[in-house]
């Protein structure tokens, strides 16, 4: 227990260069026990977690550059907690519905990088290390959309490549200037998250932070309108590139404002709550209207991605317990139901090698058991009561509400919406008659398909009925989380807010 942390960093690393000496004809074989390992491994994490213990636990710390302060500093919290398991059953079930067959071995390696990447930046603890391994995420991913990927995969993968490193560069200047803040406040270089909770900034000061750390957080999520390089990377990407794209990879930038802008900049948070909500809601509302013009099956999925984005970032700033415990919540509902739709793509899309509307209807006669597993996807995508979808969105919402009622109203046309553009797909293409004789003969799940979406439908399932098992440690290091921001405010205006959000949301 002393490392495991670093075992589940690191395993998936060491795996890849034993990969390298496995046949091509065994790989996806290994590449499928190796993310099950590593899931195993953070489940026996999980049961080992002290889920009344709010704050970091299995900390790992060893010194790297002591003069500037600089150290391997590992943690993880009920907030971390469930993105690890996410990020760890989600790599293992896109390898089990792997559905590409072109240089499989090459593709498994770069999936198997990718999750050390990604469990890194959950588990990471110091500055410069999260952002090494936020920098380190994006070359597998280049390299997945730019070797895999459809017609205009280079393209795709350059923009998704400058808009994410652009903002990642600003990020590592405010961090940079943050680890000097702490110094001239202390003599000493530290880039401990856990350090920098203790800084008392004045509120010009926090508004550029904020801002530097925005751009990172806000062009990986994507936020509006830093969105666009999100559905030519979905639509140009392979199945397993979009499954991990969407599940994990956009939940890297709502983990960092929860992270770092809240309990760091806590005023800047408060006054930048109306504009934040504004910008959410926008996403809400505009990208649901384009997915409803979309005639892709992919980008109809694409874009409702950043629709719900926009709906956790809306519980984040709420800041109180229940919309920041919600958007977590949905942060992982978002991934499992994404995962799913993208990996039931891919489905239709290897049996058909299209991903257009037009070219289908009437599915659901031969493909019963297609249809229904999408079904129930689709709903726990629109938040139907009794889905996972529902928990997240309704406590975000609820969460806002204490805010601003109104505000609240226009982002729960996020349901309505929801439910038109996904209805109107699921009618075009499962339902009618079938219109294209070539969809007559369609063959219906494989095995390994049922195999990795089975999983999916069943935690869809129980987690809308019995959310506790995630609700209870993320709601104790929330709390946390809310009263160390209340304790750092140094404006009068940002502690009464933050007292009075959390007392509305209490009473309800």
């Amino acid at each position: 227990m002393e490392h495991i942390l670093s075992i589940l960093i690191f395993f998936p690393a060491f795996a890849v260069f034993l990969g390298f000496l496995v046949d091509k004809g065994a790989i996806r074989t290994y590449g499928i026990t190796v993310t099950a390992i590593e899931f195993f491994i953070s489940c026996y994490l999980w049961i080992s977690f002290d889920n009344t213990n709010p704050g970091m636990q299995f900390t790992e710390f060893i010194p790297l550059i002591s003069q500037y302060g600089i150290s391997y500093n590992l943690g993880i919290d009920g907030i971390s907690l469930f993105l690890v398991l996410m990020t760890t059953f989600m790599t293992m079930i896109s390898l089990i519905g792997l559905t590409e067959k072109r240089d499989l071995k090459n593709l498994v390696l770069t999936i198997l990088f990718l999750e050390m990447t990604m469990v890194g930046v959950f588990l990471a603890l110091d500055a410069i290390i999260f952002y090494v391994f936020w920098e380190l995420s994006l070359v597998p991913m280049l390299y997945i959309v730019g070797a895999w990927g459809g017609q205009r995969r280079i393209y795709a993968a350059i923009k998704f490549f400058l808009y994410t490193f652009t903002g990642s560069l600003v990020m590592l200047i405010g961090m940079l200037y943050l680890g000097y803040v702490y110094f001239q406040a202390t003599g000493n270089w530290s880039f401990s998250l856990l350090d920098w909770n203790m800084l008392m900034l004045p509120i010009d000061m926090q508004m550029w932070l904020f801002v530097a750390f925005f751009l990172g957080f806000a062009i990986k999520v994507p936020m509006v309108p830093f969105h666009t390089w999100l559905p030519y990377a979905h639509g140009q990407a392979p199945t397993i590139g979009s499954v991990i794209l969407a599940a994990i990879l956009l939940k890297m930038g709502t983990y960092g404002f929860i992270r770092f802008s809240l309990p760091l900049f806590p005023d800047a948070s408060v006054t930048l709550m109306i504009p934040m909500a504004i910008l959410a809601i926008i996403a809400i509302i505009y990208t649901a209207m384009v997915a409803y013009a979309q005639e892709d099956i992919k980008q109809v999925i694409a874009y409702s991605s950043v629709s719900h984005m926009g709906v956790i970032i809306l519980g984040i700033f709420a800041l109180n317990v229940e919309g920041i415990g919600g958007s977590l919540f949905l942060m992982i509902s978002h991934g499992i139901v994404s995962g799913a739709l993208f990996m039931l793509v891919g489905v239709i899309y290897d049996r058909r090698h299209t991903k257009m509307m037009s070219e289908f209807g009437g599915l659901a006669k031969v493909m019963p058991m297609y249809a229904t597993v999408f079904g129930i996807m689709l709903m726990a995508s629109v938040g139907l009561p009794l889905t996972i979808g529902f928990v997240g969105e309704f406590l975000s919402l609820l969460g806002f509400f204490a805010v601003s009622p109104m505000l609240t109203g226009l982002a729960g046309l996020t349901i309505i919406l929801g439910a038109v553009y996904m209805l109107v797909l699921y009618k075009k293409t499962f339902f009618g008659p079938i219109t294209n004789p070539i969809n007559e003969k369609l063959q219906d799940l494989k095995g390994r398909e049922l195999a990795a979406l089975i999983p999916l439908v069943l935690l869809v399932v129980y987690l809308g009925i019995h959310p506790k098992p995630i609700l209870e440690p993320v709601d104790n290091s929330v709390k946390q989380l809310v009263q160390v921001m209340y304790l750092k405010s140094v404006e009068p205006t940002s502690k009464a807010t933050i007292a009075s959000v959390n007392s509305i949301g209490e009473t309800k």
